[in-house]
């Protein structure tokens, strides 16, 4: 049912009228509490409703829990744990910035938002040509969150962030350095381990959560970074998003539906 706005506020005031009378005639004599009693007070209730929620909230099928013990069918089946710790020491090994080959499966895929898939040559090749280390030899990775997927109970999940000044050549994008710091934005990533072999199958990163925190105009990855020194790569895919003007259609038709 839609209520005329021209009507609205003599529904408030005669809420206001009726609300006052009913409250007088069915209130209680007043109690005076002292602050601290009414704190705690509000605390008890405060208490009270999250205790008798709780119970729902843990047993509702939406919230999946984390996982156990491998399960039985799995041959050689790792542990959480275990998968964690070689997806860790695989970005011990870079700083995070791509690993060590030798951990990579023959059947590797790399993939970010709009780069790949990868086979495991080109990822390679790819992460060889870029010298990091030179570029931001103070560099400070940032990697937490690290979890098993419940649904796919070979693929950790972590968030990956880190910040560091440009002090030197980044080739082949920056012949010199810019002295510009860069912000990494929250990107989530994964590592898809194969239980057997203890090899990565696949690596995802780049896929940011919030594009407003950090300076690299909301890109994950290497474009990101880019941006951020002043060097972005001459696409669209590679600089901060803009609107399209079908989008800016689309939305201007919407106003027109619902103005």
């Amino acid at each position: 049912m839609t209520i005329s706005k021209s009507i609205l506020p003599v529904c408030f005031l005669l809420v206001a009228s009726i609300g006052a009378d009913v409250a007088s005639a069915f209130s209680p004599a007043p109690v005076t509490l002292s602050k601290r009693s009414g704190a705690d007070y509000r605390s008890k209730q405060l208490c009270s409703a999250v205790t008798d929620l709780s119970d729902d909230i843990l047993t509702d099928p939406m919230f999946i829990e984390p996982l156990g013990p491998p399960p039985a069918d799995v041959p050689n089946g790792k542990s959480p744990e275990e998968l964690i710790t070689i997806a860790k020491r695989f970005l011990l090994t870079s700083k995070g910035l791509g690993g060590d080959p030798d951990m990579l499966a023959e059947t590797f895929q790399f993939e970010g938002p709009v780069v790949g898939p990868l086979p495991k040559d080109e990822f390679v090749k790819a992460i060889g040509s870029v010298d990091f280390d030179t570029a931001f030899p103070n560099w400070t990775p940032q990697f937490y969150g690290f979890h098993v997927d419940p649904l796919e109970g070979d693929r950790v999940w972590y968030t990956a962030r880190g910040f560091g000044k440009n002090e030197g050549p980044l080739l082949p994008f920056s012949p010199e350095p810019t002295g510009r710091m860069v912000e990494n934005p929250p990107q989530v990533c994964s590592l898809t381990i194969d239980h057997e072999t203890g090899l990565i199958t696949k690596y995802t990163i780049g896929y940011v959560t919030d594009r407003s925190i950090g300076n690299t105009g909301g890109l994950g990855g290497l474009y990101g970074i880019l941006y951020a020194i002043g060097k972005p790569l001459p696409f669209p895919e590679a600089n901060p998003w803009k609107k399209s003007k079908q989008y800016a259609f689309f939305q201007w038709i919407g106003s027109l539906i619902n103005p």
